[in-house]
């Protein structure tokens, strides 16, 4: 099932259910969706690694509003965009653990004979492609940079 499709049949849920904030979260997820099938005059369906790197992005919007909604004290707007992060998680990959992205690191280190820091350019290149959606952009470069200085 398209990922369009899986957001129509949740959104029809939450309505079931009257659960507002999950209804709220699928909307703006389908509503990124459509405005992304539509820019640039292209209305084709999107792969699923574009799906996959949208999601991402709002999961990522979301969290770094309750980060700065965190600092400002209030919980208040903080945990909605939390709980709507959460909400729009669940439509993407199961995520690699730390310890699993490391091997794959390790593994990619080794197979393009990177041997410092002037190879990360060429070690994130792969490492993003290799494992798009299945763990944080973040996480990939602060493991590539310690293999590669260390």
């Amino acid at each position: 099932m398209a990922l369009q499709e899986e957001i129509t049949t949740a959104i029809k849920e939450a309505m079931k259910a009257k659960d507002s904030l999950k209804l709220e979260a699928l909307r703006a997820v389908k509503s990124a969706i459509l405005l992304e099938q539509t820019s640039g005059g292209r209305s084709s369906a999107m792969t699923a690694e574009q799906e996959i790197k949208l999601l991402q992005k709002l999961v990522k919007q979301r969290k770094d509003s309750a980060a700065i909604f965190r600092e400002q004290n209030r919980a208040d707007l903080a945990e909605p965009e939390e709980a709507q992060a959460d909400i729009i998680q669940q439509f993407l990959p199961e995520q690699l653990s730390e310890s699993e992205v490391e091997t794959l690191i390790d593994q990619l280190i080794d197979e393009l004979g990177a041997s410092g820091m002037q190879d990360m350019g060429k070690v994130m290149g792969r490492a993003s492609q290799q494992l798009a959606g299945k763990a944080e952009g973040k996480v990939i470069a602060t493991l590539v940079k310690q293999k590669l200085s260390s």
